[in-house]
């Protein structure tokens, strides 16, 4: 069967959307495309979110009932006309990875299968292939991330129990597993196909899934609402490469769950968001402690403020002991 691509412009905004709902043409609330299309998205302008671009790979010509259905994933591009192109007789999987290239941040290489190229000496590998979420390496929030864990672990910081929120493809939960191998790791997201998409990068890269210290558990959910993560809380490292708005609307719930003096990790934000994200968090008691620039894109890093006396509360952790000072209520 013939492959073809449709291609349609979108924003920022849509391609993150997209990344976490991609799962909606398997059956959700799109149905009735089968084989599902792979889903890729790529910046068109540098830094520019209304200057993105959605391709969508089809086994098979795409129907008008298709391409009705990926345009309600791009409202923006409701007066522009999609192309529709039939792709040669090539390994188009390949082909639609062609223009990645591997990302080295910090002491970690992300690569997909096709572009690996020669590993940096001393760097720590991952493979990540362009797929139905968000995350694998190239955009700047990602590689901030990866260089904000990075410094983190060569300054000294001690993790011990960490989740990373909106996980995408998996890739943060990873990287910071390896630099913390003793913790208890968790990952989340929102939708249950990027919860999929990293079991199988996990698969893929050696990391061992489970409960158990030096294991990654999984979850899916929206925020921390799941008896998984707030049965883990409190946390030391919270990552959370999200978008502003999620960020924002998230911050009582992520600083309820974060331990005092424990560190905060946002990304998904453009400069001129910092201000109102990190004011949010300063209302929860958290302070910015670090910013790693990348383009328009910065990495925040944020420490939650130690207090003492009877405002101190404590709960056990994953390892059942313990003091958890700073966790409220639900």
């Amino acid at each position: 069967m013939s492959a073809w691509k449709v291609t349609l412009p979108c924003t920022r905004d849509e391609a993150e959307a997209i990344g976490f709902e991609s799962g909606d043409f398997d059956g959700g609330v799109l149905p009735g495309i089968d084989p599902a299309p792979v889903l890729l998205t790529s910046e068109t302008v540098a830094d520019d979110p209304d200057s993105w671009r959605l391709e969508a790979y089809f086994d098979g010509k795409p129907r008008k009932s298709d391409i009705a259905a990926l345009r309600t994933l791009v409202p923006s591009a409701n007066k522009v006309r999609e192309v529709v192109e039939k792709l040669p007789d090539e390994d188009w999987v390949t082909l639609s990875q062609q223009g990645i290239e591997p990302v080295h941040a910090g002491r970690f290489y992300v690569h997909t299968s096709t572009n690996r190229g020669v590993v940096p000496d001393g760097a720590t590998s991952f493979q990540i292939e362009a797929s139905r979420a968000f995350g694998t390496g190239t955009h700047e929030t990602t590689a901030g991330c990866l260089r904000t864990l990075d410094a983190m672990r060569r300054n000294g910081t001690v993790v011990r129990n960490l989740v990373d929120i909106g996980t995408g493809t998996g890739l943060l939960a990873f990287a910071a597993l390896h630099l913390w191998p003793r913790a208890y790791a968790t990952a989340s997201d929102i939708d249950p196909v990027a919860v999929e998409v990293t079991a199988e990068n996990a698969a893929i890269n050696g990391v061992p899934l489970g409960v158990g210290m030096g294991e990654l558990a999984l979850a899916a959910a929206p925020g921390l609402e799941h008896p998984l993560l707030i049965g883990r809380a409190p946390y030391d490292l919270i990552i959370a490469n999200v978008l502003a708005g999620p960020l924002i609307e998230l911050a009582p719930a992520i600083a309820a769950a974060l331990v005092e003096g424990g560190t905060l990790v946002l990304a998904g934000l453009l400069d001129t968001q910092v201000d109102r994200v990190a004011g949010a968090y300063r209302r929860h008691g958290l302070r910015l402690a670090g910013r790693t620039p990348m383009g328009n894109w910065p990495t925040l890093r944020l420490r939650k403020r130690v207090r003492y006396g009877q405002a101190r509360v404590t709960r056990p952790g994953p390892d059942g002991h313990g003091l958890a000072p700073g966790f409220g209520s639900w």
